[in-house]
């Protein structure tokens, strides 16, 4: 049986609830720690991915910063280099992994300011919204770190290389605005409107398709992994994917639905 409404996962760090039909949504409740994620979020955040089946998924933190990155103040600095690698390659990749993995649209509620792993958690997500005055930061080269090259392709999709480039050679703090120019952010609007804002975004998602959703989320990510060059099994599969639609009760529904003026009713199917 999967996670119910208002779940505490992880201490109370991280809370599953479900604001409206067919969105669940996971908040980051870590504000002493600035919304670090530790291994225990991590690992819950991992395990609640695959039991969710929510058409839209919200991820948001609390109080005035989405999330910092990964928790490294606790690193033991007489084994830091082995500490900071239990951390960074498995249960944060493995976090990441489940993010991108969801198989319905994920939509990253920037709070407050999303810094380092905190950036990446929110550029994993397929539409991101951020309030006005938040700052964005990829900090690595004030850490003396080098970043995964899994997460900055991720960086490299969304806003290319000279704006990846940018973010990760300074480590300077970028604004929402400058964010969306850049590619990173989808909207930015005023701080008291993001909840909203995001809530009507997630229900205009869940009320579409699930077989939709599946499907075009699944071709977008395959486009992106194949870099574009797709080999001809795999394109062929894809082809086959969209093709299935057209034989499906949700196409044959929402085309009933648009002629007589209504809300479809999706079966997934």
């Amino acid at each position: 049986m999967g996670p119910t409404l208002g779940d505490q996962l992880a201490g109370g760090k991280l809370v599953l609830d479900h604001p409206d039909k067919g969105v669940a949504r996971i908040t980051i409740r870590n504000e002493r720690r600035r919304g670090a994620l530790d291994q225990e979020m991590l690992d819950a955040l991992a395990t609640v991915l695959a039991e969710l089946d929510a058409r839209c998924l919200v991820v948001r933190g609390s109080g005035d910063v989405f999330s910092a990155g990964y928790d490294i103040g606790d690193l033991d600095g007489s084994d830091l280099a082995a500490a900071a690698e239990r951390l960074v390659a498995h249960p944060f990749h493995a976090a990441m992994e489940a993010l991108e993995n969801y198989p319905y649209p994920v939509v990253a509620q920037l709070n407050g300011h999303a810094i380092g792993g905190g950036l990446e958690l929110a550029v994993t997500c397929d539409v991101r919204v951020a309030a006005s005055g938040i700052k964005l930061a990829m900090p690595p080269g004030r850490l003396g770190l080098i970043y995964s090259h899994t997460g900055l392709r991720k960086f490299l999709d969304a806003c290319g290389p000279a704006a990846t480039a940018e973010l990760f050679f300074t480590a300077r703090n970028i604004s929402a605005e400058r964010g969306r120019e850049l590619g990173l952010i989808n909207h930015v609007v005023a701080a008291q409107e993001l909840e909203e804002f995001t809530r009507t975004l997630a229900r205009d998602i869940a009320s579409c398709s699930p077989l939709s959703l599946r499907g075009n989320k699944r071709i977008i990510r395959t486009l992106r992994a194949e870099r574009w060059r797709l080999p001809a099994d795999v394109e062929q599969e894809l082809v086959a994917l969209r093709e299935s639609c057209f034989r499906s009760e949700d196409f044959r529904e929402g085309i009933r639905a648009f002629a007589e003026k209504r809300a479809p009713q999706w079966s997934g199917h």
